[in-house]
Formats: structure tokens, C-alpha cells, sequence
């Protein structure tokens, strides 16, 4: 009976990847005329992964390995897959498939309305969106908030409550490191709006996330519009990053945040490879991470902890200056690296510092939590987000295509997930605390191109475990505990208002 359960279990991701692989291409290759099509297709296949889950077989095996598995990882699995059914079973299919055609559909009319700056073209897919999720809010049930139902997809542990709490003492604590940070000099930063060729900076992000360890034998990056990670088991991440001519810095911390996402899924440990621990049960979706609040964590530390230290920089300047020899000729090391680490209010979330880019996510987040709620009708969402913007960043929005369309979010069925960056960020800090007390040279090891030192660290405390453990279990193991900025707020005072 137990090989019987892994074996319906492997079908199920399986299924799961191919839809992954049809969603990649989406972004990547797919010509703008097939996406109806591809929009049926992969709702096909989650019906038919719903189906497998939902598999009375499956039923038997998961009840059956309960009782008689001699292992706590194995009875864990059977475990997660009848509470896995039980949520499944609230959910009617035909929302599934319309929660899957309707995503399909305006993602294609995000991208026109993000083209054409006019949220007007994308405004009735946004409300067929909210209506759908509020559907699903109403079908798995919630306790306190329909929210509540969108981010636990994202994070299970999660809910507003908690959300409002944190996001208040975060930026509680922020508000005044950026008002220091805003009141010292500016580096100067004349030199990123040069002009970068794309295919020089392709080049140079393929090399720099090599030297992270992620190659080309189980990863490859690509282009798409939004920057993105996929995986279809660990034995094939992939990641993109979308290029700017006069903006370097979009593409190389763009690879290196999707590079931390793809080194987490080959990580996992290869004996969970199609199993209930790299699967996601709930979203049904094929990723290893234990949720992706965890996933985001790993991102960040990698683009922001290692990224934009000046001993990685130290270590791939002079590469960088030899790739744009002309562009770098007057810039030193460290003038690059106050560059990255400027802090200015910008329009843009995947362009911002690490100390607004919070800013951003509270807008994001209290946006979709009045959308969910009916306190914010879809229309007044442009007003809304500028109001916002100009109150927390002082920023004034140009258009829409710089303002509320800059993500692809919710038109991918994404409500809920904003959290998660905030999250992982603070999960970053947590981790980083306990490494460089146990490891003190661990980011200069890192930088220097020893790929082995992340597995070592980061494969030891997070990656290996695929979903056997959750995030507050991993947490536990280094002495945290979740929704605490304590960490965060250390790091962002000690980096900018020191």
C-alpha cells in the first residue's frame, strides 16, 4: 500500500509539472494568440490533478499508510494528503477551472493594459478575478476575513490579524531608519543610466548565477516581462529576468532573486522528488519549498544579504567593469556598491531599495484586503494606489503602467501572495542572524564562487527538507519564531541608519 501511495502521489506531480511547463512557456515562447487555448488546457490538467488528488484509491492508501507507517515523514505525508482532500472537497471544479480560464485570459489583458498604460483594459478582468476569489474565499471557508482564505493558499499560517499586526511594527520600525537613511548624502549613481547592451548583461547574469551554483545542466534563464522561477522537480529549475539598457541592476538582481528561488527547488533532498513533500496540495502546484513565504526567503537572501554586500562585489566588480569596459570606466567597487544600495523612493516595487520595497507590499496588501471585502470597488484602485504612493513615498505616478500594473499578480490568481516578500524578508534576517553567528565568513565564502558553502548552510537548515517541515518548524530549529521582525528591523538599522 505505501508504494501504491507514492505512486499515485508521483502521477499527481507529474501532472503538476506539466502544467508548470505549459505556464512557463505562457511567459516565455507563447505567441499572444494562443493564450484562450492554453488557458483550457492547463485548466485541463488541474482538473485532471484535482481529480488524481480527489482519487478514492488515493483515499485508501493515505488512510492505510496512517495507520501502519513506521515513519513519521511517511505518516506526515499520508496526513497532508487527506487534509489536502478534505479542503479540496469545499471547492467546486467548475470554480477551479473558472478561477484557471479567467487567470489565462487576463494575464494577456494585464500585459496590453501594462503596454498600453490604461487600466481601463484590464479593469474587468481584475473584477472577474476578485469575484472568482471571493468565490473561493466563500468555498474553503475563513474564520475572521475572506483574506484570510487568499494568503493561507500562500502561507498557512498566516491571516489578516496576524498580517495587520506585523506589517504595523514593521513599518512602525522602517519610517524612521528611512528618514536618517533620506537625510545623509546620495551616492552617486550617474552611471546606471548609461547604456548597457542586453546582450552583454545576459551574458554576465548567466556567468554570476553560475558561480552560485546554479548551472546549466538542471537550470537555464530566459526573458520574460515579469521575472520569474519555475521547477519541474529539482532536476529542472528555471529562471528569468526581464533586461534594461540603461538600468543594469534590474536584470543582475532580478537573476539573482529568481537564481535563489531555482537553488532551493534542486536543494531538496532527491529521495522527496515526486512525493507529497515537493508538492503542493493546496495550490496544486509542483515546488518543493515549504510554503512560499519560506521560497521568498530564500530569494532574498541570496539577491540582498549576499548580493549586495560589498564582499560580492568585491569578488564580480571587476568582471562587470570588463564586460561594460566603457560604461564602469570612471566607477570604482565601492561606488558601485553605494549605488546598489541607494535608498530612493521609486515608482517601480522590483526597482526599489530594500528599505521602501516594504512600502510597497503594505500598499499592495491593503489594496487586495479591501478588494476582498468590497471596501474598495475595482475602478477606484488606480486612485487608490497613487494616493498611497504619494503619501508613503512622495512619489507622484506617471501612468498606470508604472503604477498599478506593474505586477502580474493578480491576474495570475496571485491574491494573497504580496505577504509573502515581507515574510521572506524577514525569514532572510532570521536565517542570516544564526548563520553568521555559527559561519562568520559565510558571505565572503559565498561570494568567492563556492557553491558548496550554500548547500552546507542554507541545503542543511532549509533546502533539503523540501515540505516535511513548515516554515515555523524550520524556524523552531534555529531558536524563532514566525512573524517576528525583530531580525529584519536589526539588519535594515544596521545597513542604513548605522
Amino acid at each position: 500500500m505505501k508504494h501504491d501511495f507514492r505512486a499515485q502521489v508521483a502521477r499527481l506531480n507529474d501532472i503538476l509539472c506539466s502544467v508548470n511547463l505549459l505556464r512557463w512557456d505562457a511567459k516565455v515562447t507563447m505567441p499572444p494568440g494562443g493564450s484562450g487555448a492554453r488557458g483550457h488546457q492547463i485548466a485541463t490538467l488541474l482538473e485532471l490533478g484535482r481529480q488524481a488528488l480527489l482519487n478514492p484509491k488515493l483515499t485508501d492508501a493515505a488512510e492505510d499508510l496512517l495507520h501502519t507507517a513506521e515513519s513519521a515523514l511517511d505518516r506526515k505525508a499520508a496526513q497532508t494528503v487527506l487534509d489536502a482532500q478534505a479542503y479540496h472537497k469545499r471547492i467546486p471544479a467548475d470554480l477551479l477551472r473558472r478561477q484557471t480560464e479567467t487567470a489565462t485570459i487576463a494575464a494577456q489583458a494585464w500585459a496590453e493594459a501594462r503596454r498600453e498604460k490604461d487600466f481601463s483594459i484590464y479593469q474587468e478582468h481584475l473584477q472577474q478575478s476578485i469575484e472568482v476569489a471571493r468565490e473561493y474565499a466563500d468555498a474553503v471557508g475563513y474564520e475572521d476575513h475572506p483574506y484570510d482564505a487568499m494568503v493561507q493558499v500562500f502561507e498557512p499560517s498566516a491571516s489578516r490579524k496576524k498580517l495587520d499586526e506585523f506589517f504595523d511594527q514593521l513599518r512602525d520600525g522602517i519610517l524612521p531608519i528611512l528618514d536618517k537613511a533620506m537625510g545623509g548624502p546620495a551616492p552617486r549613481d550617474d552611471f546606471l543610466s548609461r547604456s548597457y547592451p542586453i546582450d552583454a548583461q545576459k551574458q554576465f547574469c548567466e556567468e554570476l548565477v553560475q558561480t552560485l551554483g546554479y548551472g546549466k545542466d538542471r537550470g537555464r534563464l530566459d526573458t520574460s516581462v515579469h521575472p520569474h522561477s519555475v521547477s519541474f522537480t529539482r532536476d529542472d529549475a528555471r529562471i528569468t529576468t526581464r533586461w534594461d539598457e540603461t538600468n543594469p541592476l534590474v536584470s543582475i538582481f532580478g537573476a539573482l532573486h529568481e537564481a535563489g528561488h531555482a537553488l532551493y527547488e534542486m536543494g531538496v533532498d532527491p529521495s522527496l522528488t515526486r512525493s507529497v513533500h515537493a508538492t503542493d496540495l493546496i495550490k496544486l502546484y509542483a515546488a518543493g519549498g515549504a510554503s512560499f513565504g519560506m521560497h521568498e526567503s530564500q530569494s532574498h537572501l541570496i539577491e540582498n544579504h549576499i548580493g549586495r554586500t560589498p564582499e560580492f562585489w568585491d569578488v564580480h566588480f571587476g568582471r562587470l567593469r570588463d564586460t561594460f569596459p566603457e560604461q564602469l570606466r570612471d566607477v570604482t567597487a565601492s561606488e558601485f556598491v553605494a549605488a546598489v544600495n541607494r535608498v530612493t523612493p521609486r515608482l517601480i516595487r522590483l526597482e526599489a531599495d530594500e528599505l521602501t520595497y516594504e512600502l510597497h507590499i503594505i500598499l499592495r496588501v491593503r489594496i487586495e484586503i479591501g478588494l476582498m471585502d468590497g471596501s474598495l470597488s475595482v475602478v477606484d484602485v488606480p486612485e487608490a494606489w497613487n494616493a498611497a504612493m504619494a503619501e508613503d513615498l512622495g512619489l507622484a505616478m506617471p501612468d498606470d503602467g508604472v503604477g498599478c500594473l506593474q505586477d502580474a499578480h493578480w491576474s495570475s490568481n496571485y491574491i494573497g501572495h504580496f505577504p509573502t516578500y515581507s515574510y521572506g524578508n524577514s525569514v532572510a534576517a532570521q536565517l542570516m542572524d544564526h548563520i553568521t553567528q555559527t559561519r562568520p565568513s559565510f558571505v565572503s565564502e559565498v561570494a568567492k564562487g563556492d557553491g558548496a558553502v550554500l548547500r552546507e548552510t542554507l541545503g542543511e537548515l532549509v533546502w533539503r527538507h523540501g515540505r516535511s517541515l513548515s516554515p515555523a518548524e524550520l524556524l523552531a530549529e534555529i531558536g524563532q519564531s514566525e512573524f517576528d521582525p525583530t531580525a529584519y528591523l536589526g539588519y535594515l538599522g544596521n545597513k542604513f541608519a548605522a
